[in-house]
């Protein structure tokens, strides 16, 4: 079973842990990477997407309203938007705050489990609140794979303390285990369908 999807989450400290999960991922990483980040909606646009792609070799862009979703590439939530995963596509909504907070990412989390169940990765890294806690849930419930940063390697341990607290989280690492798993699990295949392991 592949998985097609993974779904990230973070908040404060968010964009040190991004370059450092994304920096290790191979160019046959043949997942898309969705990413909700709290971020005020004043942040420039683009700016993010710049920062991560000078650490990855994956494309990184901002998420637009009914972007196809492409494998080994990774989206932004724009900031003020909720990122929503469809079957073949993104969406963007403007409804009201989750956790205090548009993005969330609890709604990413949440429409990647009805939308892809168990071809989707949720991964909970540093952040200040519980936002992420209910997604995972939803993508174990959907028998997806749920994966945590060491809440002692976050810099703001209590996001991904709360989604282990559900019980919900199959595995918790630090930042540099955590991209290791991400690459096993999704870049195996290539074209041609050889294994990449």
């Amino acid at each position: 079973m592949a998985f097609e999807v993974v779904v990230v989450g973070c908040s404060w400290g968010g964009l040190a842990a991004l370059q450092a999960l994304l920096a290790p991922l191979p160019r046959s990483f043949r997942a898309a990477v969705a990413i909700a980040q709290h971020r005020g909606a004043e942040s420039t646009d683009g700016m993010m997407a710049a920062l991560l792609g000078i650490q990855t070799t994956l494309p990184v862009e901002e998420a637009e309203d009914k972007l196809e979703i492409m494998p080994g590439r990774v989206y932004l939530a724009p900031p003020d938007y909720h990122l929503l995963v469809e079957p073949d596509s993104f969406a963007l909504s403007v409804d009201e705050r989750v956790q205090s907070s548009r993005p969330s990412i609890d709604v990413l989390f949440e429409s990647a489990a009805d939308a892809l169940g168990e071809r989707a990765i949720a991964v909970v890294l540093t952040g200040a609140n519980a936002d992420g806690a209910a997604g995972v849930v939803a993508i174990k419930q959907r028998g997806g794979m749920t994966l945590a940063q060491d809440p002692a390697s976050a810099e703001r341990p209590e996001m991904p303390a709360a989604a282990i607290a559900t019980g919900a989280v199959d595995r918790v690492l630090s930042l540099a285990g955590l991209a290791s798993v991400l690459a096993e699990r999704c870049a195996r295949t290539h074209a041609g369908g050889a294994s990449a392991a």
